[in-house]
Order: C-alpha cells, then structure tokens, then sequence
C-alpha cells in the first residue's frame, strides 16, 4: 500500500538549479478532511532566503522556524473532493525552484441533525432578505481575504471562547423543520445568556456588527490569513480597529439571529475558506498536550446554528 505521506515533486525554473534531493514539502495531516486547517512544511538542505506558496487558491506564508524548517497554514476547501494541491516556490542566492505536493482527501460521511428554529428562518427569503444575507456573507469573506495582509499578531497557541460543553461540530449536516440546509461552518458551546466569551488569542477586530443569520457577532484578524468569528452574542465589548489579547473577554452568550437556544457558535476563515476552528487548537498546541478539547463531551446536538 502506497505511504499516504505527501510526495515532492521539484521544477526547476530554467535560471535555477534543483533544491536539494533531501528537500520535502509535506502537509500535515496528510489525510486531512474538507474544512481542515493544516501545516504546510519545507525542509531543504540549502539556505533559502524566502519561501512562498499557495494552497486551494489561498496564499501560504511561510516562516522559517528556529528548526530551519519553513512552515505555513494552509486549508483544505469543505467542499474540497479527492485531493488539493500544495505549491512553493523557494528563493536563495542561486535562484528560484518549485515544490508541489497533492494531498488526499477522504471523502466523509455527513452527519445530519434535526432542528427546529421560528418559521420566519426557515420560509424562503424574500428578495430583500436574500440580498441582505448575500452582502453580509461577502462581507465575511472579505475579512478573511483582508487577513493575508495582516502579519501574524500571535505567539501562543490558540485557546477555546469558552470552557463548556460543545454541543455541536464543524461540517454536521443541517435540516431544519424538516427541509435540508447546510452543512455547520462552526463549533457550538453551550451557555447561558450574559455568559463570558474570550477572545481565542491575540488579534485585531475586524467586525463588529449584526447579521440576519449570525446575530450579533464579531471578527477577529490573528493575521496570515487567520480570522475567528462568535456568533449570537447578546452583547459585545470591542469595536472595529482594537487590539484584543489572548483570552480577554470580548462578548456575551446570547440568542440573536438564528438559533434553537442561547449558545455560542465559533467560526474560523483561513483566507475566503470556512475552516474547523478547533483546529487552530491542535495546531498550536504545545508537542504532547493533545486537541485541548478534553472534558468537552458531545453535548445536546439540539443546540445549534447555521453559518451565515
């Protein structure tokens, strides 16, 4: 059987000569499901003054860490279908040469779960409403395209909005009263109205505002491409432009726009793409601490809520 382990293929540009035959792009994981955010990593043998690269239409921005390796985020599309592409191109003092490295990725059951939310959210929009939802979806993605000129404004890893039972999980199927949605572009928290929110770790507010679907929300830029976003707030304590620090409350629980109940739904973009944000989590975690998602359990699925 084929090692799933990404192979490397190296184009050598005609001014260049090839990397070293011990270079390797490689994604981590390397069977990686549609939504997930991954680590993208360069090893090569030559100096490299720069590495730059793109992965399903994202920018990838590489950092060289203190192990020589280059490394990046990247993110595999929820509608993302037998594999993604990876490409870098690696600059040093004799020139330029490119990597590419195609990831699969498994094809994933999806789970559906019943809702029922007020009639006014399940009827078909008006024209008016539909409008409304398109523009503030646009909006959404263009925070996350804005991000990848952000530089990176984090150090720690990222934490969880809050320590409570996640009711539901990034890419559940949605049916509601009966007719099938979407797929859930987030993580859900249980919580009571007026309870804490945190900001997941440093970054910059992007959007403060309220959407028909979202409620009240707000955006974070971490930069790099990286955005959080938490929904359904009955209150926000930050406006556009702050600078908020890793765990500082930000909003409160609520039940604004679509929702079965007050909780707390927690999205992540990388770039224009919806991603797990529990991810951003794992990645980050310190060698050995695991998902940082234990104690959470499955919860009440009943406690969910559509991405806008």
């Amino acid at each position: 059987m084929r090692n799933p382990v990404l192979t490397l293929t190296l184009l050598a540009l005609a001014s260049a000569s090839t990397l070293s035959a011990q270079a390797r792009l490689s994604v981590a994981p390397a069977q990686p499901e549609p939504g997930a955010v991954v680590r993208v990593a360069l090893r090569s043998g030559e100096v490299l003054d720069s590495v730059r690269g793109t992965m399903a239409g994202e920018p990838l921005h590489f950092t060289r860490e203190a192990d020589g390796v280059w490394r990046a985020f990247g993110a595999i599309p929820i509608d993302a279908s037998r594999s993604v592409t990876a490409r870098a191109w690696a600059h040093r003092s004799g020139g330029t040469d490119s990597a590419e490295a195609r990831v699969a990725v498994p094809e994933v059951k999806v789970v559906s779960s019943q809702l029922a939310v007020a009639p006014r959210f399940s009827q078909p929009m008006d024209s008016a409403t539909a409008a409304r939802v398109a523009s503030e979806n646009a909006r959404a993605r263009a925070v996350g395209q804005r991000s990848h000129a952000t530089p990176r404004l984090w150090t720690r890893p990222f934490l969880q909005p809050r320590q409570s039972v996640i009711t539901s999980r990034f890419g559940t199927g949605r049916v509601f009263n009966g007719v099938v949605s979407s797929r859930h572009l987030g993580v859900d928290f249980r919580g009571a109205v007026g309870e804490e929110v945190r900001a997941t770790n440093r970054g910059v507010v992007a959007l403060v505002d309220t959407f028909h679907l979202a409620g009240q929300l707000i955006y974070l830029d971490h930069g790099q491409g990286v955005v959080t976003a938490y929904f359904h707030l009955s209150e926000t304590a930050v406006a556009q432009g702050d600078t908020v620090q890793r765990g500082q409350v930000i909003g409160r629980v609520g039940d604004s726009g679509r929702v079965t109940g007050p909780h707390l739904h927690w999205a992540a973009r990388y770039g224009s793409l919806s991603v797990n944000p529990l991810d951003l989590v794992r990645l980050t975690a310190p060698l050995g601490q695991g998902s940082g998602t234990g104690g959470q359990g499955s919860g009440n699925p009943k406690a969910q809520t559509p991405d806008p």
